[in-house]
């Protein structure tokens, strides 16, 4: 057996409890090493801001640029060494500052504070994460798409409180998802966009870069965005948390999402139901013959995980004064960890979906395991201006009673009754033919792009 001290994996989080995660795209996009990069991205962005408008020399912003190469840097190293200050962006600008060389090296960091770095570094993770995200969720819509068109006029029971209900389609089932992920991909799409850059010095006011030098400090939050390709802020948001708020409140909404439909799979994956299965579904340690629901079940946890994050970056909004103690540091570890679980959540997703495998003959055949009381509130309906409210409420109530004591189907009881014998039975109590508007409204759902 390899000793801890000894094994070069050790004190990495490579994803050995989170299966969700592990291996996805989104992993490396919000491991320590891209953290790394995001923070030497925004450093050496700071700096050619600066020369663009001739605060330091062109020759400074090539050669932080050139310096800031994340394989310059022991990640863990400055793990240890954040201790120190709070943050990693201090031993980093120090690291940082000794690779660029004494000519340029007071150039680093000029007029800059550790927020400012931080905070851009995780937009710019955040951004990269998220477009990962979108990609998969793209292949999910794509695959949810085909699934409601193939499935337009599938019938099957529709449940409400555990229970059937009346028939409805996979179809619109499938395209109610699609529209839930179309949900998540807008609110995603709208909070990557307004992603910005943070940048106003010690306490916000941008007073250090004008003491350097800048006529219009404002300016040079413009060319810093420029250089990142974030969004302007109004104003240096050190305390005004807006852009974290929204990232959690996106991000919960698309696992919610992604959850919903794994909570849908996971119910008509039971063996006693078998309406859908994994494209390939997971082992288990003891029992050979199972085909566990893997990906949804990893979904699922995603989802239960998510609202609790999100409350935690709620909660950093009452970030007192101009730079706050605790506040802004309780946001770092959950930010990551959401935007992990989303990413994971979405490969997986996909992954589900495209895979997904539909047993419409099962669907069908329990459209009749209530005996045909599935189809009851119709025949209320239409037998109402026969029979007259009252006697149609009656005779259907015990009709009911009688499928459930004597295992009889309720259209067979129905046969019998002489007053119903100028009835096309055969059209009412048929659950094919009480679907409503699900193929029109899944049409109508699969317009929308």
């Amino acid at each position: 057996m390899t000793s801890p001290a000894a094994d070069p994996a050790a004190g990495l989080d490579v994803g050995l409890l989170g299966p969700g995660w592990a291996g996805s795209p989104a992993a490396s996009a919000t491991s320590d090493s891209a953290y790394l990069r995001a923070l030497l991205d925004a450093e050496a962005a700071l700096t050619r801001a600066q020369a663009a408008l001739g605060l330091v020399p062109g020759r400074a912003a090539e050669a932080v640029t050139r310096a800031a190469d994340p394989g310059r840097f022991d990640v863990s190293a400055l793990a240890e060494r954040a201790r120190g200050g709070g943050n990693p962006v201090i031993p980093l600008v120090a690291d940082l500052t000794e690779a660029v060389g004494e000519e340029y090296g007071p150039c680093v960091h000029l007029g800059a504070t550790s927020q400012d770095i931080m905070d851009t570094a995780t937009m710019l993770v955040a951004v990269r994460t998220l477009e990962l995200a979108l990609a998969d969720l793209a292949r999910t819509e794509q695959a949810l798409a085909r699934t409601a068109a193939a499935h337009r006029d599938t019938v099957m029971p529709g449940r409400t409180l555990t229970q059937h209900a009346v028939p409805t389609t996979f179809g619109l089932k499938a395209a109610g998802w699609r529209s839930l992920v179309l949900d998540a991909r807008d609110r995603l799409t709208r909070v990557r966009d307004s992603l910005p850059v943070q940048l106003g010095g010690a306490a916000g006011t941008l007073a250090a870069f004008s003491a350097y030098g800048a006529e219009d400090a404002t300016a040079l939050v413009t060319a810093y965005a420029l250089e990142l390709g974030l969004c302007e802020p109004l104003l240096p948001w050190h305390t005004l948390r807006t852009p974290v708020a929204d990232l959690a409140g996106c991000l919960a909404f698309a696992a919610g999402t992604l959850g919903k439909i794994a909570a849908d799979v996971l119910v008509l994956t039971r063996t006693e139901t078998a309406e859908l299965a994994e494209g390939s579904g997971g082992g288990s340690s003891a029992m050979p013959h199972k085909a566990n629901p893997v990906r949804s079940t990893l979904i699922a946890a995603a989802a239960r995980r998510a609202p609790q994050l999100a409350a935690i970056l709620y909660g950093s909004l009452a970030a007192q004064d101009e730079r706050p103690p605790g506040a802004w540091h309780a946001e770092w570890e959950p930010l990551r960890e959401l935007l992990r679980l989303v990413g994971g959540a979405a490969r997986d997703a996909a992954e589900l979906t495209e895979g997904l495998r539909v047993d419409a003959d099962a669907m069908r055949a329990h459209l009749g395991l209530t005996h045909g009381l599935i189809v009851s509130e119709r025949l209320s309906a239409e037998l109402a201006p026969v029979l007259g409210r009252a006697r149609a409420k009656e005779l259907l109530t015990e009709l009911a009673r009688r499928t459930c004591t004597e295992n009889r189907d309720l259209g067979e009881l129905l046969s019998e009754q002489i007053e119903l014998k100028d009835v096309d039975l055969g059209e009412l109590t048929d659950p094919a033919r009480y679907t409503g508007s699900a193929g029109a409204l899944t049409d109508r759902a699969l317009e929308r792009r």
